[in-house]
């Protein structure tokens, strides 16, 4: 089967929606920024997700295992404007 970027972009979006309630409780979200034809979603936080120091925990615990869990044929997950506090 061959998965399209945009297949996969929607299968994606359904997993971030699994997670986004949670994020927008806290004043951020997540958006897509990329995702490449080698299967690496490249991601944004926006809002209070952008500066939190708790974000590469969220990312970690909540939006990577999300997409993993929905979109397994990912290869990578990267968050384009994490900030390691």
């Amino acid at each position: 089967m061959n998965t399209t970027v945009e297949d996969l972009t929607q299968r994606v979006e359904a997993s971030l929606d699994s997670i986004r309630p949670y994020l927008e409780a806290d004043g951020g979200n997540v958006k897509i920024s990329q995702i490449t034809s080698d299967k690496v979603v490249k991601l944004e936080f926006l809002g209070a997700c952008g500066t939190c120091p708790m974000s590469t925990m969220t990312f970690k615990a909540g939006v990577e295992e999300a997409i993993k869990k929905a979109v397994p044929e990912i290869t990578k997950i990267e968050v384009i404007n994490l900030h390691a506090n």
